[in-house]
This record gives structure tokens, sequence and C-alpha cells, in this order.
């Protein structure tokens, strides 16, 4: 009987001596900026038993990707890499192809641009950007959507205009959790998820809550509205280590996700654990 990996589909590595991570700023982010590797990844992912991980890219130059391919190249635990490409360049379709070829390239299995960073709330449906999703679809990529609430209307808008593309919202869409700000968010989360061809990640919880002192409870009806909307079969547990360390370790964040999701049948854990990044991100996992 095969059973599945317990799935971190969401974790970033960076070395402030290669390049400086600019958006780790103030007093708040302060213990964010330092260097963290795979091995200050590896006690705490392996002491929680997971099997695999998703790196996903942090920042939007083009080297960061050859880098994190190459390291997941060289460690078993990588078993995909999100990375980052300009959408909007004319020879997207051949870059991608060139990212794949280099080593580490077959664990390349999404792409990421920081759209919350973008101005215009409707970037996502631009005409150029649309051209780059579609090589994205053509390539049999997934692409990950790190977007704020205002920009989920967007989101919905190309999830149907791009139906051979499956996209990933990354941590629940960053609703203000800390404000208990379930609206306007969990409608326009609700009509995301009723595109057949998304996905979302049920990570980035604990920094979008109080950091002093969450909750569980405080998180709850949050994900419950994620579970509803999209059913545990497209949803995916991500720690988003190390940005989640500012709010708490690897191991509660994890704690706190299996009590949001203890409802929920032995066969949905499976899915929300493991199964959906399986599926979403076609991984490929002894």
């Amino acid at each position: 009987m095969s059973v599945t990996p317990l799935v971190d589909a969401h974790h970033h590595v960076w070395d402030l001596a290669v390049r400086d991570q600019e958006w780790i700023t103030g007093p708040e982010l302060a213990p964010l900026r330092r260097t963290f590797s795979l091995a200050d990844l590896r006690p705490p992912a392996e002491h929680a038993g997971v099997g695999a991980t998703v790196m996903v890219q942090t920042v939007m130059v083009p080297e960061e990707t050859p880098e994190m391919l190459a390291q997941a190249a060289s460690d078993p635990l990588v078993a995909g890499v999100v990375g980052w490409t300009d959408l909007t360049a004319p020879d997207v379709a051949d870059t991608l192809a060139r990212l794949r070829e280099l080593p580490g390239g077959g664990r390349l299995v999404g792409i990421r641009h920081q759209v919350q960073s973008e101005p215009d709330p409707r970037w996502l449906v631009r005409e150029d950007v649309l051209r780059g999703l579609s090589a994205v679809a053509a390539a049999g990529l997934a692409y990950d959507l790190v977007i704020l609430p205002h920009q989920l209307p967007a989101a919905t808008a190309v999830a149907r205009r791009l139906p051979g593309l499956r996209f990933v919202l990354d941590h629940i869409g960053k609703p203000g959790i800390a404000q208990g700000a379930l609206e306007p968010w969990a409608s326009q989360l609700r009509a995301l998820a009723s595109e057949p061809n998304t996905f979302c990640k049920l990570s980035g919880l604990v920094t979008e809550a109080d950091w002093r002192g969450w909750t569980v409870d405080d998180l709850r009806p949050f994900s419950d509205t994620v579970l509803g909307a999209f059913g545990p079969d497209r949803i995916m547990y991500g720690s988003d280590w190390p940005v989640c360390t500012v709010a708490a370790d690897y191991a509660k964040v994890l704690d706190a996700a299996r009590a949001l999701t203890a409802g929920l049948s032995v066969d949905e854990r499976g899915d929300v654990f493991g199964g959906t990044a399986l599926n979403a991100y076609r991984l490929h996992v002894p």
C-alpha cells in the first residue's frame, strides 16, 4: 500500500551573501534578516515527518530560479521549485524551456510573480501577462498567485480565461486575520474557488494574524471558509518557513494546521497534507 508523504508545499530559502532581500524591512521583520538554508530547514522538517517540500521564489530576478533548481538537484527533500520569470517578455516560452534544461530543471513545477506589489489591481488580466501565463500553461507548469484580497477578482477572471492553467492561491489570499476581516475576502475567495482549475494553500495564516498572541480560534473562521470553498482535494498545506517564524516556529505552524483540519476524514487530511500538492504541482515523490 502506498502512503502519501507529508508535503510542505511552501517554503523559502535565501542567502544574504548572494543578494539582499529588500522586502525585509523594519524592526518586526528583523529576525528574518539573515541567511536561511535547506540545512536550517531540515531539522524541523524531518522532526515533523515532512517527506517532500516545494521551494518558492522570493525576489523577481532571473538568477534566483536557476539557483533554486541547483539546490533541488542536490537535495532530495525538495520535490518542486516555484520560480520566477518575466511573464511579459516576448521570449517567455523559450526561457521556461531553458530553465527545464538546467541542473534540477525537472523539478521546476511552477512560476510566481509578486502580484501583491503591482499597483494595477487588474495586472493579471493584461494582455502581455496573459500571453506569458499561456506559455506557463503550455509548459505544463502551475502558477502561484501571491495576491492581496482586492486582487482576487482579477485572479478569478484570469482563471476563467485560462482553464488549462492550474492556479495555486498562496496564503489563502492574505486576508486581514488580525482584524477579523472576513468580507469581502470570503465572497471573493468563493468566486475564485468556483473555477475548477484553482487550488489554495493553507499557509501564511499566522503571519496575517496578530503575531504577538494569535490562537487557533483566531484562524478558524478563515480556514473554515477556505475548506468550504475549495474542499480538501484542492487545498494543500504550506509552512511559509522561514517567514512564519516571526509568529510561530515550524512545529507550531504545522500543529495549527492539523488542529484546523481535525474535523476532516483521514483521506481528506491526506489530501491537505500531501495529495493535493502532488496533484497540483505534478510532484514526483518516492
